[in-house]
């Protein structure tokens, strides 16, 4: 039977288990990658594991989230990750190198292989063929002991790409149509997988754009074949000698089928707060802005920074706008000062900002208070800039520099020029010289390197196994679509305490309740939080795990929850539970004790748990946990279990 190219990646890294939707599987991983925001955990649970070195073919360590050193937090932990790529053999790169997804897939990205990232973006690199998605740390550092990696087979959507993108619409208004179709829930437990004649229109670094937002509608993963425009991608970064050819056999099947004709694109925009809530530009045209922001890792390559320097060539930016220029890496920016569309974006009035995640993770730049903020990032959840109540729309860089020059949102057809012609160069500055290797384990003399761990530096949390009765309050009734910025925030204030959990704790869900941390605390015991549809969504942040784990949390009840955060809960004792029927929701308020006895019992028995109500009603909820995952939760979360079941070796 003729395979499509989700299948023949899957099957060719298979350790256990069917390729059947909705089973349980287990793929070998080739390379993993880390980024700062996550990586002091994935680092610290690594060291717990007690193993010398890394046992993928490649692991990499990026400092590009936590760029503010407003003290010693920052910096410590870059010495931290520093040191510990040292000790156990992976690339670090160093602050200002650039973003990790963006520099992960110039450097070391190779068709055919498959890569797990601590952070919930690595699937951009299925742009080129790869099986690229983000987990929690925990399964990551596991990825990195040499364990293969569990998931549920998720169903394959094969969308059939044709046509040719018009002017004016790029790559963001690719996947902001498709968000548009799935919303930010309808890809959970798919992989996208694109194929078609219109693909041979779409270079490597458009197919990054979507591949990365992939992640907004909940999705696994995200797969193009490995073609020319991949081939030419690897030329471009001198490793034409890694690509090989990757695409779907000749009548292969999918799960279910969509299309997608370029040629019929427009601009496109999402308003506040959701990725999801997508229009065309022009129905909100005349709204006046702020800020204009261009550059993330969801609009990181060149021609997201040329289109808008000669769209701005000559001219000057709207007085009341300030256009932050965010260069994804130091490939990138040394491009754009030689080429001389740095200077132009400058003359323009623009802002430059240090190569790195920056604002995307509310580092910096946040917006006026009632104000509106333009932005080329992947995600708009409310308060993730950094300001609360935000008005934050996610559109191209087209739309963003058209916006910035009228200083009202603008379709950037309606400008008065031709659309600029931009081709990518021959060949771009290697990065790989700018990072610090890992070191030779066959060659080099033993030698003990030391951790180096700052005074915010604390060791991971103890949890104890399942109790056979748990019995608390719930401690917050959240709604839809809660975001794991929501549930942990992120920010300049807070991201420095990451490796420190009962300092961050004190944020847990401080966007929904600022009381909780306090309510939490004097209750001192066992609790229970519940939800709406899609808790969890976004980051693959695993505080949003711990942090409520350290707190007292030992189940979550809702409607449907997000792929990675499901299983971060899993990976730290707190125990996933959904309704078996949405409008059970309504029976339960925030403040209610709830019991459930013989819990390990029940999860081992079925699927249906009985909650005890006060007044002696009974609430059944399910689980859609596997047997390995009501194993880790039972015994109080993954490392428990691998200490249990001795694991490494």
């Amino acid at each position: 039977m003729a395979r499509n190219l989700t299948q023949q990646l899957i099957e060719q890294h298979l350790v256990s288990g069917r390729m059947q939707a909705g089973e349980a599987v287990h793929l070998k991983i080739d390379q993993t990658l880390c980024q700062d925001a996550t990586g002091t955990m994935v680092m610290l649970e690594f060291e717990a594991l007690g193993l010398e070195k890394v046992k993928t073919e490649l692991s990499a360590q990026y400092v590009d989230h936590n760029m503010i050193q407003a003290d010693f937090k920052n910096a410590d932990d870059h010495l931290f990750l520093q040191s510990a790529a040292r000790k156990w053999g992976l690339w670090f790169s160093r602050p200002g190198n650039g973003i990790s997804h963006a520099v992960h897939m110039a450097c070391f990205g190779i068709p055919g292989k498959t890569l797990l990232g601590s952070d919930s973006h690595t699937c951009a690199a299925g742009s080129m063929g790869m099986l690229a998605m983000g987990a929690g740390g925990l399964q990551v550092a596991l990825a990195m002991a040499g364990m293969p990696f569990s998931l549920t087979m998720p169903e394959i959507i094969g969308v059939e790409v044709t046509g040719k993108l018009p002017p004016w619409v790029s790559a963001k208004d690719v996947i902001l149509e498709m968000l548009r179709r799935y919303d930010v829930k309808g890809g959970v437990n798919k992989i996208f997988e694109y194929y078609g004649p219109g693909l041979a229109n779409l270079t490597a670094m458009d197919r990054h754009v979507i591949a990365n937002m992939g992640q907004e509608m909940g999705a696994t993963a995200s797969v193009f074949p490995a073609d020319e425009q991949v081939k030419n991608f690897l030329r471009q970064q001198g490793r034409e000698q890694d690509y090989v050819e990757m695409k779907a056999e000749q009548g292969a099947g999918y799960d279910r089928r969509d299309s997608l004709d370029l040629s019929k694109l427009e601009p496109l925009i999402a308003c506040p707060s959701s990725p999801g809530k997508v229009v065309t530009v022009r129905s909100v045209a005349g709204k006046p802005i702020y800020q204009s922001y261009i550059g993330s890792s969801a609009n990181p390559g060149l021609r997201d920074f040329v289109v808008p320097a000669k769209m701005v060539d000559g001219r000057r930016i709207s007085e009341q706008v300030s256009l932050d220029i965010n260069p994804s890496s130091r490939q990138l920016l040394e491009e754009i000062s030689r080429n001389g569309d740095l200077n132009r974006l400058l003359q323009a009035g623009a802002r430059l900002h240090q190569t790195g995640c920056n604002g995307c993770i509310g580092m910096g730049q946040a917006p006026a208070s009632g104000r509106i903020s333009l932005r080329t990032v992947p995600r708009n959840f409310p308060g993730r800039s950094g300001t609360p109540e935000d008005q934050v729309y996610l559109c191209s860089p087209e739309t963003a520099t058209a916006s910035a020059l009228s200083g009202t949102i603008t379709d950037p057809r309606d400008m008065d020029m031709e659309y600029p012609e931009f081709h990518e160069p021959e060949t771009l500055q290697d990065m790989r010289p700018l990072m610090q290797p890992p070191r030779d384990f066959s060659k080099e003399v033993p030698v003990e390197i030391e951790l180096v761990k700052g005074p915010n530096i604390q060791p991971l949390p103890e949890f104890e196994a399942l109790a056979e009765t748990i019995t608390g309050p719930i401690l917050l009734k959240a709604g839809s679509n809660v975001s794991t910025d929501e549930i942990l925030p992120a920010g300049a204030e807070i991201l420095p305490l990451r490796s420190n959990i009962p300092a961050i704790s004190h944020y847990t869900f401080s966007r929904i309740d600022e009381t909780f941390y306090q309510r939490a605390t004097q209750h001192a015991g066992d609790s229970f939080v519940i939800g709406g549809e899609n808790y969890g969504q976004g980051s693959s942040r695993e505080h949003a795990a711990i942090a409520p784990r350290y707190l007292g949390v030992r189940a979550v009840i809702a409607v449907s929850m997000a792929r990675i955060h499901r299983r971060n809960l899993i990976n730290f004792g707190i125990v996933p539970l959904l309704f078996a029927k949405p409008e059970d929701l309504a029976r339960l308020n925030q403040g209610d004790v709830l019991a459930v006895n013989d819990f390990p019992a029940q999860l081992k028995q079925g699927n249906q748990i009985v909650v005890q109500l006060a007044g002696g009603e009974i609430l059944k909820v399910t689980h859609n946990m596997s047997e390995e995952e009501v194993s880790t939760v039972i015994a109080g979360g993954l490392i428990n279990q691998v200490r249990k079941e001795h694991l490494i070796n």
